[in-house]
């Protein structure tokens, strides 16, 4: 996998802030049921805007730092969750002691990190019995109009790794519960252009590969009469997935 794409983010952080949805509170809030309410130090891994890390704020008890390899990202973290610590790191490498945290989240990311070098790092942070979460917010493609965006925006490494068989998680932790849920977030013509805009394969793009996206971008939101203020309802498969530490 592209190590370009995998850090390009932070060009469009801006972007990615923007038009990017947050995580349903009840999946998180599965992410971490296990965990005793009155204490649950969380590390955002791969916090990027923090899109995961405002809804781990805001659960009780929750104690949460926020770490991405991206300084710009992070940057726009500090602005849009303030009070949040942030720190640079990957999942392959944690500047965080032994067993010192609850559990160990990461939103749209695992997919860009070695499985089984990031669960052995994050298994040395996690305490025994502490909790990793993966979660990702899904375009329904089973819908016909998001499927046609899809393939005019080209897929994702998420994508991909869903069309086989999900992800995988390595020793020390146990194999993956899962659990999905189904909403829909209504989406203006500018607003769908940011996502793509926010998307590694675009940003990593030549411009005439570019300008051709947005071109048939335009095309489809003609055809489904999305113009100016008015949204469409974009259809999303929250998928999230949690392991316990041995």
């Amino acid at each position: 996998m592209s190590d370009e794409r995998a850090t390009s983010f932070g060009a469009a952080a801006g972007d990615y802030e923007a038009s990017r949805p947050d995580y349903p509170f009840e999946a998180v809030a599965w992410m971490l049921e296990r965990l005793p309410l009155e204490s649950r130090r969380v590390a955002d891994v791969g916090a990027g805007t923090g899109k995961l890390t405002r809804v781990l704020a805001d659960a009780p008890g929750s104690e949460v730092i926020a770490i991405d390899p991206d300084a710009a990202m992070l940057a726009k973290l500090r602005e849009s969750v303030p009070g949040v610590p942030t720190f640079l790191g990957k999942a392959e490498k944690l500047s965080l002691p032994d067993a010192s945290l609850d559990a160990v989240v990461l939103g749209q990311a695992w997919h860009w990190v070695d499985p089984v070098t990031a669960s052995a790092e994050i298994g040395r942070v996690v305490r025994s019995g502490g909790t990793l979460g993966l979660i990702w917010n899904l375009r329904d493609d089973s819908v016909e109009w998001v499927m046609r965006l899809t393939e005019i925006m080209r897929t994702s490494p998420a994508a991909g790794m869903f069309e086989g068989d999900g992800p995988t998680v390595a020793a020390p932790f146990a194999e993956l519960e899962a659990n999905d849920w189904r909403w829909v977030r209504p989406m203006t013509r500018a607003r769908l252009h940011r996502m793509a805009d926010s998307r590694s394969f675009f940003i990593t793009a030549s411009e005439s590969v570019r300008r051709s996206i947005h071109d048939d971008m335009d095309a489809l939101f003609d055809e489904l009469g999305v113009h100016g203020d008015a949204t469409v309802d974009l259809p999303y498969v929250t998928r999230a997935f949690r392991a316990v530490r041995d």
